[in-house]
């Protein structure tokens, strides 16, 4: 089918000269396949048989879209190619309830992480409102590869894209991440209830009895992703993913502070699995975060302090070296990248202490914007200008109804 070129920006139609040089270039394979993407391609109609359609690029029958027309290729949304090996978009068509996007993993001789991937999120434990595990909608194996494995998950994008915009923003992400750590180390049971309680009295929430617990290991930046749906209600491409869906044009974001996201932990490859009783103890120098000091490949150290310590870690990277404004979180951060794992907190104790000092923050407090460390004074100036303008029309909307 002929591409529309109605569709697409005047700066995206090309002069007679450059369609001439685009369409040589792609003659001689500009635009090919990536090798990872070949694999995708060949599993192309073994998905579709599974009910995942991948996008026409990975199509056995793929013909760049371009060709014939006048568009630049760079604007068509075909001529996008993926460098994430083992994971790859699609939609999942499910009939009567329509059709999501999702991504699929292909895990290759692994199958402790399919088997943790899965346990975390059965029916039970996605109930519980503190599980931030990526939910595990479908599983099968490769017909051709019995040692490999296919998990599909929903679509995620990166958690700090598009970049954080608020104190509240930062404060509830590392709300929902202490969650999943303490979710990590306790899992459903029909066993009664127990009740985590403050130093003043107060019920922070409920948990149940352990009867399996799960430590991560690898709660690095790079294995924290977000639903971002409410920040793009048109959608976004699925990997230029800040462009419209047919990746035509710019997709601008709302805010996060008025339109709450949900993180998710990605990635169980290195993740353990305890039983009642046992010693939550582990070895491995693997994962992203070679900054945490009791890593070993011989001595056992505590795999739930060291969760503490990855998301201290993260939390002071990413934010407190990065913004101003959130120097609160400096002394929690503190005390969860303790050089000794004994004087870290457990993941209720740090989220505790995070409510404590939510509870001293005001909405406007947690509303104002986040101030770069490398702004300049000239930047601070416009900003802070439009920060005030802004929550200037949010509270006047409020009072007008």
């Amino acid at each position: 089918m002929p591409i529309d070129e109605a569709r697409f920006p005047s700066y995206a139609i090309l002069t007679p000269e450059k369609v001439k040089l685009y369409q040589a270039a792609t003659e001689r394979g500009l635009f090919n396949l990536l090798a990872d993407e070949e694999y995708w391609r060949d599993h192309c109609e073994f998905l579709l048989s599974r009910g995942y359609c991948l996008r026409p690029r990975y199509h056995p029958d793929w013909r760049p879209s371009w060709l014939g027309s006048r568009v630049d290729p760079t604007f068509c949304e075909d001529s996008i190619t993926s460098t994430n090996y083992d994971v790859v978009d699609a939609i999942r068509r499910q009939g009567q309830q329509g059709s999501s996007l999702v991504s699929i993993k292909s895990i290759r001789k692994n199958k402790a992480e399919v088997d943790i991937a899965i346990y975390l999120t059965t029916s039970r434990l996605l109930a519980h409102p503190m599980n931030h595990c990526v939910p595990i909608l479908d599983s099968f194996i490769d017909p051709n590869e019995p040692d490999t494995s296919f998990i599909v998950m929903p679509y995620l994008r990166p958690f700090d894209d598009p970049p954080f915009g608020a104190v509240g923003e930062v404060v509830d992400f590392v709300r929902q991440t202490l969650e999943a750590s303490v979710f990590a180390g306790v899992c459903i049971s029909t066993r009664p209830t127990e009740h985590l309680v403050s130093s003043s009295g107060n019920l922070l929430h409920s948990q149940p009895r352990c009867c399996t617990s799960n430590c991560i290991r690898d709660c690095a930046s790079a294995n924290i992703m977000m639903d971002g749906s409410p920040l793009y209600p048109q959608g976004h491409h699925p990997v230029r993913t800040n462009f419209s869906c047919d990746g035509s044009s710019v997709a601008f974001p709302l805010a996060r502070i008025d339109n709450p996201v949900r993180y998710y932990f990605i990635d169980f490859g290195i993740s353990t699995q305890f039983t009642p009783g046992d010693p939550p103890m582990v070895i491995g120098a693997k994962g992203r975060d070679k900054e945490l000091p009791e890593l070993s490949r011989d001595v056992p150290y505590d795999g739930f302090k060291a969760d503490i310590f990855i998301l201290g870690n993260l939390y002071k990277q990413e934010f407190l070296q990065k913004y101003h404004g959130i120097d609160f979180l400096s002394s929690l951060v503190a005390s969860m990248t303790e050089h000794d794992p004994m004087q870290r907190p457990s993941a209720p104790a740090a989220l505790s202490d995070l409510q404590k000092l939510k509870a001293g923050l005001n909405s406007m407090n947690l509303r104002w914007r986040l101030r770069p460390r490398d702004e300049s004074v000239p930047q601070r100036v416009v900003f802070d200008t439009v920060a005030v303008a802004r929550e200037t029309f949010y509270h006047l909307k409020r009072i007008m109804g």
